[in-house]
């Protein structure tokens, strides 16, 4: 049967990533409140819908990642950051970053996914210190970047853009360099794309990557603005109840039961 489940606006917790359907489609309802986001994210979920839906939550099998050290650099691209055509700054212009990544256009996308009550949901987990932007200027203007959640030594990639050639990329060489020097284990690039793919990214089985990602989010999470260097590292612990309830809704059946 094709189940995805109904989630409680009085508490922020999911079932098993591994509930999952076919499509990595888990669940739907609930809010973008930060205290869901981080429960979310620490458990391989993340929301993902169009402005005529509700929210919906994914568990993608395969998860596409890559190691902090693993991004492949072509000579021309290496030759790019070396000419000092690009300045990257962190953390200085989060919501612009997300603004652009919403105003993409997106082969294969109509329209975007990054919804107001997203950037908004965003930028109150970056003001928190967890949501990070690394960003691309060209002569003082942005021209490229990419956006993220940070838990533990794990992080979470949300989208990226570009408007002058190479910029995006650019950013994602200095998020390497910033997550090796700070001891992070693993980028969640969550579903594949060519672009991804020709930096370095591939595809491990769900399973493989939330065992991993419980081991990650236990370590301390670097908090604060990893720009100007006002961080400090704090232990987050989710203790998600040991009996929850959902309602679940059978998709094929168009009918409501309790799990």
């Amino acid at each position: 049967m094709n189940r995805i489940y109904l989630l409680d606006n009085e508490h922020p917790f999911f079932p098993s990533a591994e509930k999952a359907n076919k499509d990595g489609l888990l669940a739907f309802g609930g809010d973008l409140s930060a205290e869901r986001l981080v429960v979310a994210y620490a458990n391989g979920i993340f929301p993902w819908y169009n402005d005529d839906e509700p929210i919906l939550w994914w568990s993608l099998d395969p998860r596409l990642v890559i190691r902090p050290g693993e991004m492949k650099i072509s000579k021309s691209l290496k030759h790019t950051i070396k000419s000092g055509k690009f300045e990257c700054r962190i953390d200085t212009n989060f919501r612009s970053v997300m603004e652009h990544c919403a105003n993409t256009p997106r082969e294969g996308q109509d329209g975007t996914w990054i919804l107001d009550e997203m950037i908004e949901a965003y930028c109150n987990l970056h003001q928190r210190g967890l949501a990070h932007s690394f960003e691309t200027y060209c002569n003082g203007e942005l021209v490229g970047g990419l956006y993220g959640v940070s838990i533990g030594k794990i992080f979470c990639g949300e989208s990226m853009f570009h408007t002058v050639t190479d910029a995006s990329k650019v950013a994602f060489h200095y998020l390497h360099k910033f997550l090796q020097l700070n001891g992070f284990k693993l980028i969640d690039c969550q579903q594949e794309t060519k672009h991804l793919v020709s930096l370095g990214a591939y595809t491990i089985p769900r399973s493989e990557y939330l065992k991993e990602l419980e081991e990650l989010v236990s370590e301390p999470t670097l908090v604060g603005n990893w720009g100007t260097g006002d961080v400090e590292e704090f232990n987050i612990k989710i203790a998600s109840p040991e009996k929850l309830k959902f309602v679940v809704y059978d998709m094929d059946s168009d009918t409501y039961f309790d799990d």
